[in-house]
């Protein structure tokens, strides 16, 4: 003692008799506590069969999980499962005696009340796991001496009814460790994107030291403060020897990769996720949010994400065909470096990044180049092609809405050669959908451009017209009629007065406004010409078409029978037409799309377990020769017609579709499928209006997002062969129905005896070999509801 200098004498003299008032004191507390407290705890028997509040947890057929709903982000990992290096970082931080101590580790306490003796600060805490799960399940976090003295009869208590692994094993699935994220399972999954038994050294350390302070340490809000803990997590872990010199500097030396939100390859599904927890809330009721349960779907996950980039590619294009909005926001920033982050921070808090639509602040501005500072801090320069749609805004003469200056909050984007490109967030919206045929499976859905920016899914609850790809409905009614591919059709205008209307005389036109004379149903379809569909379902009949099309699953009263019908005037929904064009597609079998195919509890017990149908007579909603032949001009409308760019970017013989845009271009859409896959895209404004300044067609808006699906959908899958059912016979290269072969069925319609015949590259089957047929006059419009009725009517106006 002589040896030491009177100052630490001093120190060493004080601590120790600190150290020993503070032992007695505890000492003291305890044994009151033991007399007072112990009566009052609670039974941690309990804990023995562990279950915590478990959120449902949503996956794809593949078992991706593509959804989360509860109170607590969690997912229940036993002991057996949790990688040994997770184990040996949470061990080495937050208690390296667990396996030795009582409950309460003594030489650890100690340890920390010199330290923070020598120290005067609170450096150091010295409760062990067993104390935590105490308090994490038990106990408030307020720090009292009363809580204190709780926690530690809990952990004596815990430690004599459960086994140390059982401890460990809640601590490991109970703690908070900051982003929604309770237990380590969730917060790999949080952080990183990975399940928990995937995780390196480097992630076990970064994750390990988060139940010190999970707001400060979290790695996606305070990187900076989240790396100083990691590496001293891996530093215990080398001092205990759970790790070698050469692991942990292998560990340091680690890049991580955290989660981020605009990653390419995470599956976005939101809407998917939102529609079963719909159905099981309505199944359940609110125990879902608690119980764990497990609903596996129909989703593929490549398909999903397949879906989801074409969507957002195809309005991401139609953004660039339109005028520029100006910036979302201009705000004044300071000159002082120091104040600008601050500043920026500010500015970008409202407009957080849209996926791959990114926030950015711009910096300095000119029509050469823009220099921007996104959320993060990082710089984005824009020049060049970047910059054309632009220019306007950053011109010296611009108006201040439209402007492009410094403070002007923007989006940006990376072209496909990765360089930046100034953008904006659409108003647009768009939705796509595609189940398999063979029976109703739903594969990808994707209800709008962003879920969180409208939870509104226009696969299921947008009512939109179909306008042209209503088509082939009518067509198919037709051929029960009499009508084939080869019925020759006069393409001249229509007139209708207003006894045929029942309303406003109506002059219906084609799309692009000419007229070509006598042509065959099936050139007709290939070029969607108006004049044809109409007549054709005049001399069918409304009345009948709007029976027939009921079996497709159609609703009648959303469809008038009225003519305009004939062009999609009526009323569907994208996932109406998926299983409308399924019956096409499977041979004329209507099949349900379904999304759940098996519920579990947390543990794996099924508790529901569905069996995709198998197609049989009693399903059928359409003659098979019907569906046959209808595949045939729907073929045709790929190879030859409107849907041409289908088959330029798959270049498969098996596919069949249908384009179709509303009047003033409001809506726009492409149905089409392989016999394996029926997909529907749509676009268009929630408030009705013209989509572009010239408007824009399903070939040239809808259609590239159906192909942009198709490509990764259809990969490794066979061409499938289009075989003759009975009931058809070929004559001359046409299809027609064995019974309604040339010279007894309809030949021609809305043709005088002196009309000529269509030319020789429109012909299917020969020219026209029956009497012009007599077509009624159209019948008046029949009782519907009233906004319907209206809405119709519109389209005689």
């Amino acid at each position: 003692m002589s040896k030491l200098s009177p100052g630490l004498k001093r120190a060493v003299v004080w601590g120790g008799g600190a150290f020993v008032a503070g032992a007695l004191l505890v000492l003291g507390a305890v044994g009151v506590a033991m007399v007072v407290i112990t009566p009052k705890l609670p039974d941690v028997s309990a804990l023995a069969d562990y279950r915590p509040k478990l959120p449902l947890r949503v996956y794809s057929s593949d078992d991706v999980l593509i959804g989360e709903f509860g109170e607590e982000r969690r997912d229940l990992v036993p002991i057996g499962e949790v990688p040994k290096v997770l184990k040996d970082a949470v061990l080495a931080v937050e208690d390296s005696r667990f396996y030795e101590h009582g409950g309460i580790d003594y030489f650890g306490l100690m340890r920390a009340l010199l330290t923070n003796i020598l120290h005067g600060s609170n450096r150091q805490g010295a409760s062990t796991i067993t104390q935590q799960v105490a308090r994490n399940v038990y106990l408030s976090s307020e720090k009292t001496m009363t809580r204190k003295a709780y926690e530690a009869l809990l952990a004596w208590k815990l430690e004599s009814t459960l086994t140390k692994d059982q401890i460990l094993e809640i601590y490991l699935n109970q703690i908070y460790l900051g982003n929604r994220s309770y237990g380590f399972a969730a917060a790999s999954e949080s952080y990183f994107g990975k399940p928990l038994k995937d995780i390196t050294t480097a992630e076990a350390a970064m994750l390990a030291g988060l139940p010190k302070a999970p707001g400060t340490n979290n790695p996606l809000v305070n990187p900076r403060r989240a790396r100083t803990r990691q590496l001293h997590v891996i530093g215990r872990m080398e001092d205990t020897g759970m790790i070698t010199v050469a692991q942990a500097t292998a560990a340091r030396d680690e890049k991580l990769h955290l989660r981020d939100a605009a990653d390419p390859a995470r599956v976005h599904a939101e809407y998917v996720a939102e529609s079963v927890r719909r159905e099981m809330l309505a199944q359940y009721g609110d125990s879902i949010y608690t119980r764990g349960l497990k609903v596996y779907t129909t989703i593929v996950a490549a398909d999903q994400a397949a879906a989801y980039r074409s969507l957002r590619r195809s309005i991401m294009d139609y953004e660039r065909r339109q005028p520029y909005r100006g910036p979302e926001q201009t705000v004044a920033l300071p000159t002082e470096e120091s104040a600008l982050d601050d500043a920026v921070d500010n500015a970008l808090a409202d407009h957080p990044d849209n996926g791959d639509v990114l926030a950015a602040v711009v910096l300095s501005a000119s029509p050469k180049e823009v220099l921007a500072v996104r959320a993060n801090g990082d710089t984005v320069q824009v020049t060049g092609e970047g910059l054309r749609p632009m220019l306007a805004s950053l011109s010296a003469k611009a108006s201040a809405p439209l402007a492009i200056r410094r403070g002007a909050v923007i989006r940006v984007t990376k072209t496909a050669k990765g360089a930046w490109e100034i953008t904006q967030l659409p108003e647009v919206e768009a939705a796509f959908v595609a189940i398999d045929p063979r029976d109703g499976a739903i594969k990808a859905l994707v209800g709008g451009f962003d879920y969180d920016k409208s939870k509104f899914n226009h696969v299921t609850q947008a009512w939109r017209q179909p306008g042209s790809t209503f088509k082939p409905f009518i067509y198919s009614a037709a051929l029960e009629k009499g009508f084939s591919p080869a019925t020759v059709v006069n393409d001249a205008p229509l007139v209708f007065d207003s006894n045929a209307t029942g309303g406003a005389p109506w002059e219906p036109k084609n799309f692009d406004g000419t007229y070509a004379g006598p042509m065959t149903i099936q050139h007709a379809l290939e070029k969607s010409v108006n004049m044809v569909t109409l007549r054709v379902l005049q001399a069918v009949g409304t009345t009948y078409a709007q029976d027939w099309i009921t079996r497709f699953g159609f609703d009648r009263d959303k469809h008038p029978a009225v003519l305009p019908m004939g062009l999609g005037a009526g009323s569907v929904t994208p996932m109406q037409m998926a299983a409308a064009y399924s019956v096409f597609a499977n041979g004329g079998y209507r099949v349900a799309p379904y999304l759940v195919t098996r519920v579990t509890d947390f543990k794996g017990k099924v508790e529901f377990e569905g069996k995709p149908p198998v197609l049989d007579e009693s399903m059928r909603a359409i003659p098979e020769r019907n569906a046959f032949v209808m595949r045939t001009l729907l073929n045709s409308v790929v190879k030859r017609g409107t849907a041409f760019k289908a088959y330029q970017a798959l270049k498969r013989d098996d596919l069949f579709g249908k384009t179709g845009t509303t009047n003033d271009s409001v809506d726009t859409w492409f149905a089409g499928f392989q016999p394996t896959m029926v997909g529907i895209a749509w676009v268009g404004y929630d408030t009705p209006r013209q989509l572009g300044v010239r408007g824009e067609t399903g070939g040239s808006l809808s259609l590239p997002m159906w192909t942009g699906y198709m490509e990764t959908a259809l990969k490794g899958v066979p061409v499938a062969a289009l075989t003759a059912p009975e009931g058809v016979a070929n004559v001359d290269g046409s299809w027609y129905y064995d019974d309604f072969t040339p010279g007894r069925g309809v030949a021609s319609l809305g043709l005088d005896a002196a009309a000529p015949t269509p030319p020789a590259e429109q012909q299917v089957g020969g020219p026209s070999m029956s009497a012009p047929v007599t077509v009624a006059p159209a019948p008046a419009v029949t009782p519907a509801q009233p906004e319907e009725r209206n809405r119709i009517l519109d389209w005689f106006r």
